[in-house]
């Protein structure tokens, strides 16, 4: 889906902007945590993923809070006049401790889950989420943040400082800082409420993905390719089922199941077990939970004298106001559905001679590919032949060198502990002056316990205003493990979900930022780089080098590309709709009275007065969208994806029409020093306009989907 990739975040005390903890005197009886302890080794010291223990955990995230909250009441009893020094950047120098302690804590989160590390999240959700409240709840250290953000030294502070100050005083006050007496205490009681019910949220879908596995033999797998069957078959033995094959209930095992198997009941099974995680009653059903957090959500922002949690959302995003979100994906959404008719009536020309005389949603990618074939010649496990893995890794080194000068080397097995086999690592450093710049993790597998979906993180960030650090950033994905020996096949759209993730780790390396806190990411701007990226995989240079043929090593052919080019935006009905269906959903939940509401006919209701294409489902439907109500980074901001495609396709543009192609250098420049390297330091709207010479054009988007331009 081109340029809507979904990024699942790890939540951490960085991403909810409360990052800080102390470096006192540590309990004796830590002195051998290993999750505690400070990173040692090459590269400025890296995470021993080869040491820690999960019993160490929870005693580390303890001392880890006992410290910080030290260290929080030092520098708001400091018996100085309150300045920048000795208040924000005292602030913003404090973290260390609990970053490490977090960066465990998201691996066994997402990369690594067992129902011993749920337990232990369980148990210390609520715990941390009191913590925080402390935080933001101080009202001595909210005091000074206020004076200097109100003093005459705000005026003397370099730009950066400026943005720094001011994001930090509004953040504070959005988080109840000025609250008193019985609200702050329902503010407090609500977030550990909050971060609860989000955690079973979370493991709910975890379960559901674990507890749906879909078995067939030899006999019902017809349509379905060699290179799926293998890994299926892999997957079927490691759950126990030699000479089965297995449907494990992800994203990256059901697409192309129901891409290519011609059992139509199997493929309606397969569709079933996706699109009913956390909605199939019992223990794990998550529609109790979901009317519980927003009934929460908006009494919360209701204490801080907002209308509803979206307006208190988007206050501090790009589109300020729920009303901009929505005039742009309103905009967008006729032209969606309006493409559906047509893909679904090119559908049913091939379908009626099946039989079919309506196209269901298990139907819907298994018709496309049959009408993308008929249409355009193409066929799209044809082209997944030329997409092997490693081949695209090499691709992206490439398109790194050739953009950000960056060299990737990977290091020496066992010299940097890793937290399991399958992953890998590379130094990268500067091409020109070697001068080193961080490392990049990568973790490509499916496996139990694994968050399914692409993610990218960072365990350490560039800052320089305590002496500079290098970066630690990681991808994961979930590709499916073929047979030993042989090449991992991916398909196109999974091929720019390989590149979207990697634009954001290079957003991580790019940083140039002084603070800790600017290495955040503004929710509807931060997917515009990493979407960017996503545009240099169909480049000449890219498929002329890159996409060989898993066997016989030749190029892809000159015909081929030239189909993949004619078809680029081939079911751009169903990937829009799907999407926007989920950010519409989302917006709308966050935006009314979720007083009694029903979540699952809240969902049906409102998709029915959107006109939604019966043969279409949300990408992700409510029991599931964990973007949204695992934590909040992307509550009532999963508009953020269209959002930041405008400025995508606009970018894309500037790049198409340089003198040098996507490989301009002043393009290149420009890209690294207005859209990367500054973070949050500038505001995005400002750091747009620097690189692009004008804000973006909303036509540019309609034109990269092929959708007709509104008239004005």
């Amino acid at each position: 889906m081109k340029g809507l990739k979904v990024l699942p975040l790890v939540i951490s005390s960085v991403a909810l902007g409360l990052m800080p903890a102390v470096h006192a005197k540590q309990d004796n009886t830590l002195s051998n945590n290993q999750v505690f302890a400070k990173w040692t080794g090459p590269y400025e010291g890296v995470p021993a993923f080869d040491k820690v223990k999960l019993e160490e955990l929870k005693p580390a995230l303890e001392q880890g809070m006992a410290n910080n909250l030290a260290e929080i009441n030092a520098i708001a009893n400091n018996p100085e006049p309150p300045t920048f020094a000795n208040t924000l950047e005292a602030y913003e120098a404090a973290g260390k401790d609990l970053d490490r302690v977090y960066a465990y804590w998201g691996i066994w989160s997402a990369n690594m889950s067992s129902p011993e590390f749920r337990e232990i999240r369980s148990e210390m959700s609520p715990k941390l989420s009191a913590f925080y409240s402390k935080i933001t709840q101080n009202k001595k250290l909210f005091a000074r943040i206020k004076a200097v953000y109100e003093g005459k030294e705000m005026k003397t502070l370099r730009p950066d400082q400026q943005r720094l100050l001011e994001k930090t005083y509004l953040g504070f006050k959005r988080s109840g800082a000025e609250l008193n007496g019985k609200e702050a205490k329902r503010y407090a009681e609500i977030n550990q409420r909050l971060s609860q019910l989000q955690n079973q949220f979370s493991n709910n879908v975890l379960a559901d993905e674990e507890g749906y596995v879909t078995f067939f033999s030899k006999t019902q797998s017809a349509g379905l390719p060699e290179s799926y069957l293998g890994a299926a078959a892999a997957a079927a033995k490691s759950k126990g089922k030699e000479g089965q094959y297995a449907v494990s209930n992800t994203r990256s095992s059901m697409s192309p199941f129901l891409t290519y198997a011609d059992d139509r009941e199997l493929r309606k099974q397969v569709w079933t077990n996706y699109y009913s995680r956390g909605d199939n009653g019992g223990e794990h059903d998550n529609n109790a939970i979901i009317a519980e957090i927003l009934q929460l959500r908006h009494e919360r922002v209701g204490l801080l004298g907002y209308k509803n949690y979206a307006s208190w959302q988007l206050e501090s995003r790009m589109a300020a106001k729920p009303e901009n979100a929505m005039k742009l994906m309103e905009s967008v959404w006729p032209a969606a559905i309006a493409r559906v008719d047509q893909e679904i009536a090119d559908m049913l020309e091939i379908a009626k001679a099946d039989g079919v005389e309506k196209i269901e949603p298990w139907d819907y990618r298994y018709y496309a590919e049959k009408v993308r074939k008929a249409k355009y010649d193409l066929n799209s496990d044809e082209v997944k032949q030329y997409l092997q893995l490693g081949k695209l890794r090499e691709a992206m080194f490439y398109v790194a060198e050739r953009l950000f000068n960056y060299k990737f080397t990977p290091v020496a097995e066992g010299s940097v502990p890793v937290f399991h086999p399958d992953v890998k690592v590379w130094e990268v450093t500067d091409k020109t002056t070697g001068n080193h710049i961080g490392l990049w993790y990568l973790d490509p597998f499916a496996r139990k316990g694994k968050r399914s979906g692409a993610w990218a993180t960072s365990y350490r960030s560039h800052t320089t205003f305590e002496g500079k650090t290098n970066v630690l950033s990681s991808n994961n994905s979930n590709f499916v493990k073929g047979e030993p020996g042989k090449a991992v096949l991916i398909s196109w759209d999974d091929a720019e979900t390989y590149f979207h993730e990697f634009g954001h780790a290079l957003h991580f390396l790019s940083s140039n930022v002084a603070y800790p806190s600017q290495n955040r990411g503004v929710r509807d701007y931060t997917e515009f780089q990493s979407q960017l990226l996503e545009h240099w995989l169909s480049t000449d240079e890219v498929i002329d080098n890159y996409l060989r043929h898993h066997k016989t090593g030749k190029p892809m052919p000159a015909e081929l590309i030239a189909k993949i080019k004619k078809a680029a935006s081939f079911n751009e009905g169903f990937a829009t709709t799907e999407y926007l269906a989920s950010a519409l959903i989302d917006m709308k939940l966050h935006s009314t009275d979720p007083s009694n509401i029903d979540p699952d006919k809240f969902e049906r209701e409102t998709l029915a007065a959107m006109n939604m294409p019966s043969a279409i489902v949300m990408r992700h439907r409510t029991p599931h969208f964990s973007h949204i109500f695992s934590s909040e980074g992307y509550a009532a901001s999963y508009y953020g994806y269209l959002w930041a495609e405008v400025l995508t396709a606009d970018a894309a543009e500037a790049f198409a029409n340089a003198p040098g192609g996507f490989y301009d250098k002043g393009m290149a420049k420009k890209l690294v020093d207005h859209l990367f390297s500054v973070r949050d330091a500038v505001p995005p709207a400002e750091a747009y306009v620097k690189f692009r010479g004008r804000e973006a054009n909303f036509e540019a988007l309609m034109r990269l989907r092929g959708f007709p331009i509104p008239k004005k």
